[in-house]
């Protein structure tokens, strides 16, 4: 079921050594390479430090399944590329994992690097579910005929809303990541 396996997003922020920064670099394209290969994975993101007086680097991996981002934590590739970056950093990573509701804008709350502007974030949630009450309404419609009007506006409601969490927004975030988050 998609609740006990949901959609799940990973932040994690790490700190890099002086003078280390290409190195880190690079573990991190082979680790972001291993990562996209992994089934299951829907995207990552890299925010890097903003100025020369921040070495802090925001990782967001996204994950169709909590199942698939557990297989990946625990594969000996993923260990051996991280005891590599960790060579490169200042402390162990702050690692934070989100799923449901909040996985649906991974926002970025490192200082100098702005969340998507509340319009952007209104437009892609008003089209996507816009389509999919239209979706859910067609293809339930001929099951819900004969319901009372607040069963089937709950029913279309709970249906677009799980959809939304679990499979179209992680996806519709990734499509629209560009727009959403240009760099600078």
């Amino acid at each position: 079921m998609p609740h006990e396996d949901p959609a799940v997003t990973v932040d994690v922020l790490q700190r890099v050594k002086p003078g280390r920064t290409a190195a880190f670099e690079a573990a991190l394209s082979e680790l972001v390479g291993a990562a996209r290969r992994c089934e299951g994975h829907l995207g990552v993101n890299v925010y890097r430090p903003v100025d020369e007086h921040d070495s802090s680097y925001r990782i967001v991996f996204k994950f169709a399944r909590l199942s698939q981002l557990r297989r990946w934590e625990v594969s000996p590739l993923r260990l051996a590329l991280l005891a590599r970056l960790a060579e490169h950093t200042v402390v162990p990573p702050q690692i934070s994992v989100l799923s449901g509701l909040e996985t649906w804008f991974t926002l970025p709350r490192q200082p100098g690097v702005p969340p998507p502007p509340r319009h952007k974030m209104v437009v892609i949630t008003t089209l996507t579910i816009f389509l999919l009450i239209n979706l859910v309404s067609l293809a339930l419609s001929p099951l819900v005929r004969e319901l009372h009007p607040l069963l089937r506006t709950l029913l279309v409601t709970a249906t677009t809303v799980t959809l939304m969490t679990y499979l179209v927004m992680p996806r519709m975030t990734r499509l629209f990541r560009r727009w959403l988050y240009p760099r600078a």
